[in-house]
């Protein structure tokens, strides 16, 4: 019997069954589509060595003035700068102490467990605090111990915490009997940002905040320290603004240089009604206004802000002036307030538009000039945003996530026909979307969003829309936010390794950072042998592959499943690793049904598994007639 060749359909098809995705593509992972065809991902590599504190989950890059390549960097316990293979440390200081404020305390002999009585410290654990001027405490403990950079191991009480004494090489240093002074009178403690949350909290009220705060029964006000910390942030001029989600802005000039550290906006010279908390920040740049979305309100008399957020209110400075928020006859300062929903969620810019999405309803504003400023206008009341960063500019329209599957807007909004939608949303963790987010990967004509799926705390599945060929793939990838290449050479990703976050380089070769990228895999849905009416022997298959990577002796795994009826369990009745001298593979299978599988050769030597990359093309089969039963 002649061969028959199948072309498979392209993009993965998971809304019904496996036999309903005939001819098609079931089911995969570490695969993309490119013209009609699958093939491997591109790999990754650690784009430096250095590591970052807390789990970095937003990322901006811009170019200053002068030319240098900026990366911002915002963690739930820092931000930093990146520039060139160095992470600068630039996280705003919420307090620093007078002289002799800070007094230190050996707990005991052979301990490293050292207690700071500062009075109203207002820090909580795993915050950050620096002292200089520091005495020795008359033993192992001396000054160059004391005085560096420390992260708090535990809270006692309003007026005191504890440290663990180290070395400036990070090393445990013990206290031993002659420990007996408490630092001295000249000691300044230098306290950052309180730490943020790594678990979204669904909403404030009661139970959102800290054991003991506050009275029974009483409601916790939005703050950046009960919520997931999401840093916000975009450029004024070559100036960066940013904001962890519900707390306060701060400005990094970028002229202070990489070795001084963002400010709050409220308190910087000039500033006047600067609102001192809010949602997220962004810049109207044709216009050169400061937006601040969820922003707290004025009092009363419109002379002070009150520090309490309205979740629907934006303030935006005056034009060119981010330090003028009083509304006046004489500038264009002011502010709007959304009319649906309960809270902004996210928004982005778009083309001569900002987009802003609540909870439920999405909505355009629009630079209009004298007197109102901007313009606000509803788009869609039926569709919100399902995480703040689950939304991105893609090269023709707008993409994001909603509660209820994706979404693209280019001047009208339209629900993306999505063949894997119910494989994402009915395994998504709905309690941490707010770590969803979304992504780019030009190159390839690719939008895609990392998510939390079944009980994963952390984003560890992705989905991925071929704008181009409109089709679309899966896989597994734990992965905490993600920027396109464009000032930089490769798509940039923050990642994990053992307990370490990293920055990684993507589409950068074929491996995972130097070892092979296992369980990659293309699986089919059901195909008939013949019309499935009666019994086919599968007695050949002549394999289409293109080994594309670095390594020339690279293998892969074509595994052939079948099945008589639809509700068998597949049986694996082939598994043969082939290279790119294999002609064709031997088989024996005889059924109504199979499944076509390519995998990467996970237990082979890792000699033909690093360096792989793959194509596939056509593959053929020699069927032959076996019988009824």
């Amino acid at each position: 019997m002649p061969y028959s060749k199948i072309l498979f359909k392209p993009g993965i098809d998971k809304e019904g069954t496996s036999l309903t995705a005939e001819n098609g593509w079931f089911d995969g992972n570490l695969v993309r589509f490119r013209k009609g065809f699958p093939e491997k991902v591109g790999g990754w590599v650690k784009n430096t060595t250095g590591t970052l504190e807390g789990t970095p989950r937003a990322m901006h890059d811009w170019v200053n003035l002068d030319g240098t390549d900026l990366l911002g960097v915002g963690t739930t316990y820092k931000y930093y700068i990146q520039q060139g293979s160095d992470f600068n440390d630039v996280t705003p200081i919420r307090l620093t102490t007078a002289a002799g404020d800070a007094t230190f305390a050996k707990v005991a002999n052979s301990d490293a467990t050292i207690t700071v009585t500062e009075n109203g410290h207002g820090a909580q654990i795993n915050d950050y605090v620096t002292f200089s001027g520091a005495a020795s405490l008359g033993g192992n403990i001396i000054a160059a111990v004391l005085n560096q950079e420390y992260q708090i191991a535990s809270i006692v009480d309003a007026n005191s915490y504890t440290i663990e004494a180290k070395d400036t090489s990070g090393n445990a240093v013990l206290a031993n009997s002659s420990d007996t002074g408490n630092g001295g009178s000249s000691t300044v403690a230098a306290y950052q940002l309180n730490v943020g949350l790594d678990t979204y909290v669904p909403s404030t009220g009661w139970g959102a905040g800290g054991w003991s705060e506050g009275s029974y029964g009483s409601v916790t006000p939005l703050s950046a320290n009960n919520t997931l910390r999401l840093w916000t942030h975009d450029n004024f001029g070559e100036d960066l603004i940013i904001n962890p989600r519900a707390g306060s802005i701060f400005r990094w000039d970028n002229t202070n240089g990489l070795t001084t550290r963002a400010v709050e906006l409220q308190n910087i010279t000039g500033a006047n009604l600067v609102p001192t908390r809010c949602l997220q920040v962004l810049t109207s740049d044709i216009d050169r206004h400061l937006i601040i979305l969820g922003s707290d309100t004025l009092n009363a008399n419109s002379t002070a802000r009150t520090g309490v957020i309205d979740p629907l209110l934006i303030s935006f400075s005056d034009q060119e002036n981010l330090l003028e928020f009083e509304s006046k006859a004489t500038n264009t300062a002011g502010s709007l307030r959304i009319s649906s929903g309960s809270l902004i969620v996210g928004a982005l810019k778009a083309r001569q538009e900002i987009l802003i999405w609540t909870d439920v309803s999405m909505h355009s504003l629009q630079f209009i000039g004298s007197p109102f400023t901007f313009g606000l206008n509803l788009i869609n009341d039926s569709v919100g945003l399902i995480g703040p960063k689950a939304v991105v500019n893609g090269d023709n329209g707008i993409y994001w996530m909603a509660s209820d599957g994706f979404y693209f807007y280019n001047g009208s909004v339209m629900k993306l026909p999505c063949s894997v939608l119910n494989h994402v949303f009915d395994n998504l963790n709905l309690n941490e979307v707010y770590k969803n987010f979304a992504f780019t990967n030009r190159e390839f004509n690719e939008v895609g969003w990392f998510y939390c799926s079944g009980s994963s705390t952390e984003p560890d599945k992705y989905v991925v829309y071929n704008y181009l060929e409109q089709v679309w793939s899966i896989g597994e990838l734990e992965r905490f936010a993600w920027i396109d290449r464009g000032i930089f050479s490769y798509p940039l990703a923050t990642g994990k390794s053992g307990s370490s976050y990293y920055l990684y380089d993507h589409e950068n070769g074929n491996d995972n950072d130097g070892s092979p990228m296992d369980n990659v895999f293309i699986e089919s849905g059901d195909f008939d042998l013949e019309d499935g009416d009666k019994f086919y022997s599968v007695r050949e298959i002549i394999p289409d592959i293109r080994f594309t990577g670095s390594n020339g002796n690279a293998a892969l795994n074509i595994v052939l499943k079948t099945r008589d009826f639809p509700n068998d369990t597949p049986e694996t009745k082939v598994t043969s690793s082939i290279t790119n001298t294999t002609k064709k593979i031997d088989t024996r299978a005889r059924a109504r049904q199979a499944i076509y599988r390519i995998e990467s050769d996970d237990d082979n030597d890792v000699s033909v598994r690093n360096g792989m990359e793959f194509r596939l093309g056509a593959t053929r089969f020699n069927f032959r007639e076996d019988g009824r039963r």
